[in-house]
């Protein structure tokens, strides 16, 4: 796992699969940005971000919010989760069923050890 610092001194482990993840979707909202003839600063005035957070969007950062990142995928146009914008709204409301058929919380168990060597 990588390890970067938090601007509040904790340092935050990221899984090689996430920061790859991250990076390809930096990657896609870069060409299809560039295939739109946007420039980085037309984005970011249009997300409303500064042009460095749209560059770390990017460049795949994970200290950038999932909001903006997400906002700024919608706007290029590369599809989040499902090719059709009407099948996410199908998902969304699926899942939202299926959410609430599952518990509120989940407690953790405790199984005694049983001593039984007299």
């Amino acid at each position: 796992m990588e390890k970067q610092l938090h601007s509040n001194s904790h340092v935050r482990a990221y899984s090689r699969q996430g920061k790859e993840a991250l990076t390809v979707l930096g990657q896609l909202i870069r060409i299809h940005r560039i295939g739109k003839k946007m420039s980085v600063l037309d984005l970011a005035e249009r997300l409303g971000v500064s042009r460095d957070m749209m560059q770390r969007i990017e460049k795949g950062d994970p200290r950038c919010g999932i909001g903006s990142v997400f906002e700024a995928a919608v706007i290029v146009g590369v599809p989040l989760f499902e090719e059709e914008p009407s099948r996410l709204s199908e998902m969304k409301t699926r899942y939202t069923e299926k959410i609430s058929l599952l518990p509120k919380a989940i407690r953790k168990t405790y199984s005694k050890v049983i001593k039984d060597d007299f």
